[in-house]
């Protein structure tokens, strides 16, 4: 049977001399596993259809195996996110959520949804850290953690200051602080972004711009539930902390010798 599918490449691996088996999030067929014969040979029609990241129509031939690719038409290239190692480092690490976290085998609109959002907006030039943690916060439940983010954990209370408990699963209010001596106090600003990573489109936000400092306290927040709570480390988590040591490390040569100017 012919299937027209509408999806994202999350990766592919070599398979024998020529072939590739690839794994695509769609629209609606949810995350599927094909076989692209031919494609890692340079003249092949399959061959840039079948790169990581890739938008496209995928045509696949389906039966009770693995599905075969038979052709695709490309709709977004991601040339962006090729071409700039910062952009494609956070992409890895969003489509190797997905795949993480989202099983074979059953259309699931709202992370396709999700991956498709966060790959556009990072391919327009949005800060990809930012664009990162949508997709952390919106994708816990599919990690089995479901964080009370709406009202005090403990109590209920919508109103007053919060801080977030990992003990209890959420937010605490300040009626509740005295439950768990481990909170990490939020400001209002950080208690709004957390909220809105969690339950707003990406495609509703415009060009975010936050604080690098804003950003890396809620990225350890979410980052330590997935790690505590799941087990669950990536790797392409590890190679953006390297960037961003490497990053940190050439701020700080630029900014030493700019105060001290050149001297031989």
């Amino acid at each position: 049977m012919l299937s027209k599918l509408e999806g994202i490449v999350l990766k592919t691996r070599d398979y024998g001399e020529s072939n590739k088996i690839v794994t695509l999030m769609t629209k609606e067929a949810g995350k599927v596993a094909v076989m692209a014969r031919g494609a890692k040979k340079p003249r092949s029609r399959l061959a840039s259809i079948s790169q990581t990241f890739m938008h496209g129509i995928f045509i696949v031939q389906r039966s009770s195996g693995i599905g075969t690719l038979q052709q695709g038409e490309l709709i977004n290239s991601m040339r962006h996110i090729q071409t700039d190692i910062l952009r494609a480092a956070y992409a890895s690490y969003i489509v190797e959520m997905v795949d993480r976290l989202i099983e074979e085998g059953n259309p699931q609109p709202f992370p396709y949804e999700v991956l498709k959002q966060a790959l556009y907006a990072i391919e327009d030039e949005h800060d990809p850290e930012a664009i990162a943690l949508f997709v952390d916060w919106k994708f816990l439940p599919y990690a089995g953690v479901r964080p009370i983010l709406h009202q005090c954990s403990s109590c209920g209370a919508v109103e007053g200051e919060f801080a977030f408990s990992f003990s209890q699963g959420g937010f605490l209010c300040h009626r509740c602080f005295h439950v768990d001596p481990y909170i990490i106090r939020l400001s209002p600003t950080q208690l709004k972004l957390i909220r809105m990573f969690s339950t707003i489109p990406i495609e509703k936000i415009g060009k975010l711009e936050l604080k690098r400092e804003t950003k890396h306290f809620i990225k350890k927040i979410v980052t330590t539930i997935y790690e505590e709570q799941t087990g669950m480390r990536l790797k392409s988590r590890s190679f953006i902390e390297q960037l961003e040591k490497s990053e940190a490390l050439y701020s700080l040569q630029k900014d030493n010798k700019d105060k001290t100017g050149d001297k031989l």
